[in-house]
């Protein structure tokens, strides 16, 4: 009997050849690629999102300066009979003496030490800030002739300095501030008077113009998008779901249905902008809808929406098995009910995504809207029912950010970093709510 050798021959199963090794180490290779693009990417994530907070989260705040306001019953209402049209009378110009006499009080009491004159001190605060007094008297006139606490604006300048935006250094060219006023703006921080506060104002006001961008906020065009997406909600959902189940289960499989289909794919990857130009053509020059009305946007958008929702509603309904069709045509069911009583049921939690899925891509364009006319500063207030909210001229979201970011006042650009982190939040939102649908809505089999 012979005696086994020790050794491992060279081509055993127990050791890997040359050729192995090698595959092996490119297989690790692509592994640590995928991995090191992946971490490229999460950090490229981070510093977006870092950036976009860090830039952003000063629009939520604001400078105000308090003082003590004496509303003079001979400059407000000369007649002393608190009529409200009499009061109207008075314009911004009225209210700016009073709000000056104030500020010039503030200083006295504080013994602070300044050689602006009161024109230069009064500038200060914004120039929003007289129409933001005479809103407040025309709402309160029984408190005309008694002394009230009023929180103003201050300029952008001013509040800029607050936050770092503005250096002394910096405005050394600058002919909205000068040295002494940032001097009495410290001493007034040291005060009390003058701190930064939350702005809830940028969030439920209207866009301003160049003059005062401390008074711009995004409400009004948040209605804008609004009235919008329910306008996309009521039009896209019920034809593209229709348009769906037609093609899905009822049209016949011929030249014509694959044409159609083909032309729904194209659709979907046509720019956005080619839709404003639609819009433009067939909504406003040949329907003559008025322009930048959210129902025009909302048409618009529905052309650009409705073939994701279609691709989205004939992917869930293919998901559905042929057994539950085939069940139901079983047990005497038609085809009709078969489609609305079983089939679309179980379909509903992906066309919900779909549709969610697409309303959140209208909702983040703006090419489109500029061309039919939805730019910033066109709505000075909010609508005041339904049919206003869609025809009357508005903004939206996107459009009011890209107005912003052209502007060349620096707290209009922080504006626009602010207006970012609001539309994030509801495209969050809106992705958020469409994962809780299909997940509470889900049925496996």
């Amino acid at each position: 009997m012979t005696d086994m050798p020790n050794a491992t021959p060279k081509n055993s199963l127990l050791r890997q050849d040359a050729r192995t090794v090698k595959r092996n180490r490119a297989e690790t290779r692509f592994k640590a690629y995928g991995i090191a693009a992946i971490s490229v990417g999460l950090l490229m994530l981070v510093i977006l999102l870092v950036t976009i907070i860090g830039r952003g989260t000063g629009a939520f705040q604001q400078t105000f300066l308090t003082l003590d306001v004496q509303l003079l019953e001979a400059k407000l209402d000369k007649k002393g009979n608190r009529d409200l049209q009499d009061i109207k009378k008075v314009s911004t110009f009225g209210y700016a003496p009073l709000m000056a006499a104030a500020l010039e009080k503030k200083v006295a009491e504080s013994a602070v030490e300044s050689d602006l004159k009161p024109k230069e001190m009064a500038a200060l605060l914004s120039k929003d800030a007289a129409a933001q007094l005479r809103d407040f008297v025309l709402e309160n006139t029984d408190l005309i002739g008694t002394s009230v606490q009023f929180r103003f604006l201050t300029n952008s300048r001013v509040d800029g300095y607050m936050k770092g935006r503005v250096t002394r250094e910096s405005i050394a060219n600058d002919k909205n501030i000068n040295a002494a006023q940032l001097d009495l703006v410290d001493a007034l921080v040291k005060d009390g008077a003058l701190e930064k506060r939350f702005n809830l104002a940028f969030i439920t006001g209207a866009d301003a113009s160049d003059a005062r961008p401390e008074a711009a906020g995004m409400g009004v065009s948040m209605i804008g998008s609004l009235f919008m997406m329910l306008v996309v909600l009521a039009l896209a959902l019920p034809i593209g779901v229709a348009a769906s189940i037609y093609l899905e289960e009822f049209a016949p499989k011929n030249l014509i249905t694959d044409i159609i289909e083909v032309n729904i794919s194209n659709l979907a990857a046509v720019p956005s902008i080619v839709f404003g130009i639609l819009g433009l053509a067939v909504f406003i020059n040949y329907m003559h809808l008025p322009n930048s009305a959210p129902l025009v946007g909302g048409l618009v958008l529905t052309l650009m929406t409705l073939p994701t929702i279609i691709i989205s509603t004939r992917a869930s309904l293919k998901s559905v098995p042929p057994s539950i069709r085939d069940a139901a045509l079983g047990v005497g069911a038609s085809k009709m009910q078969s489609v609305f009583h079983h089939v679309l049921p179980l379909a509903a939690p992906g066309i919900l995504t779909g549709t969610i899925i697409g309303l959140a891509q209208a909702l983040g364009e703006t090419a489109p809207l500029l061309l039919i006319g939805m730019v910033g500063f066109i709505a000075s207030n909010p609508p005041d029912g339904i049919a206003s909210g869609l025809m009357d001229p508005n903004s939206a979201m996107p459009a009011q950010i890209y107005e912003w970011a052209k502007r060349a006042d620096p707290a209009f650009y922080e504006r626009a970093w602010g207006g970012i982190i609001i539309l994030l939040v509801f495209l969050v939102t809106m992705n958020a709510i469409a994962v809780m649908l299909r997940r509470r809505f889900e049925r496996r089999w």
